[in-house]
């Protein structure tokens, strides 16, 4: 199949892209390189020793995603691009609005021109809000305890309304929790415009000597070590659940929902001491109050993934912590 990514050229999305490549499809990349680097293009094609199309622009540019839809035979959209932090979003929520509320429908608006029914949603487990963990796909959604939450909630709805009014649609909503590691080449990874928003890169970061120490967010939630606990997943597992979600999404029509997770939680400071461990490096740590929008514990029930999917995510926390280490060395 002709797969369109959007935000192709990003963390999740690039990683995804090789998947594709090496799977057989054709892969069509639209991305604005507001949080990625046009160096992802060929890092991708290095790795998986095949080209791609590239197409540089903002996807609430309807011209564009008209003109691209014209162009192309696309079977199938993946749609990662949007903004996405937590933190950013309490204090900018017009701007994660626009940009993902709006993008979306303007894709879904090219899409259905195009009689192009096929989409992988990438949802967050953020849309499960103040629900207790694990969490299950069947629990109530609801509100978010964040605006970047609230948007994928939103995007979930609208593509379930899209399916009501018209059944013909193939849908997927993934939600994932933490992705972090990179390709274990070393070629690739999280490379982030700007100032790293995710905790794996800052911990890097310090370890590099960027940073004077890492910034922990809370001791005294209700967790073992009273910081958060969070599903850690290596980005490269992500990355085969949504090849194996298109899979199932382009022969079956009508929308579903899957938790893409381990399946277990791990502490902030959990993560630190793996770090620690599989590189060597001691982590200064800094003590600070806790962040607004930011929850206790959120890990997946993944049992649905592995049923209908046939997917798990298999690599360890050493192994996350090793390519990502191995990766920003490189870097």
């Amino acid at each position: 199949m002709r797969i369109l990514v959007t935000g192709g050229a990003g963390y999740i999305g690039s990683h995804t892209c090789v998947e594709l490549l090496l799977a057989g499809h054709d892969v069509v990349i639209l991305d604005n390189l507001y949080n990625s680097k046009i160096e992802s293009i060929g890092r991708i094609e290095s790795i998986s020793g095949k080209s791609l199309c590239f197409v540089r622009g903002d996807m609430r540019d309807a011209a564009l995603l008209g003109d691209l839809f014209a162009s192309q035979t696309i079977d199938a959209v993946i749609h990662f691009a949007g903004l996405k932090s937590v933190g950013e979003s309490t204090a900018q929520p017009l701007e994660y609005y626009q940009t993902n509320i709006t993008g979306t429908l303007v894709l879904l608006q090219a899409m259905r021109q195009a009689q192009c029914k096929t989409i992988i949603f990438s949802s967050s487990a953020t849309v499960y809000g103040q629900n207790t963990a694990p969490f299950v796909e069947t629990m109530p959604t609801g509100k978010a305890t964040n605006p970047y939450g609230n948007t994928k909630i939103m995007i979930e709805q609208i593509l379930q309304d899209l399916v009501v009014a018209d059944p013909a649609w193939h849908v997927s909503l993934l939600r994932y929790f933490n992705p972090v590691g990179a390709h274990p080449s070393g070629i690739m990874g999280e490379d982030p415009n700007g100032i790293p928003l995710n905790l794996m890169p800052i911990i890097s970061a310090v370890a590099k000597g960027q940073y004077e120490a890492l910034q922990v967010y809370g001791t005294d939630y209700d967790t073992p070590d009273g910081t958060c606990v969070r599903d850690y997943l290596h980005v490269m597992d992500l990355a085969q659940g949504h090849a194996k979600a298109l899979e199932y999404c382009a022969r079956t029509q009508g929308c579903e929902i899957f938790n893409l997770g381990t399946g277990n939680g791990l502490s902030v400071l959990e993560l630190v001491h793996a770090f620690e461990e599989s590189t060597g490096i001691k982590i200064p740590l800094h003590y600070a109050p806790r962040r607004d929008g930011d929850i206790a514990v959120c890990y997946a029930d993944a049992s649905k993934a592995k049923r209908v999917l046939g997917w798990i995510a298999e690599r360890t926390p050493k192994e996350m912590c090793e390519d990502t280490w191995r990766w920003l060395c490189r870097a």
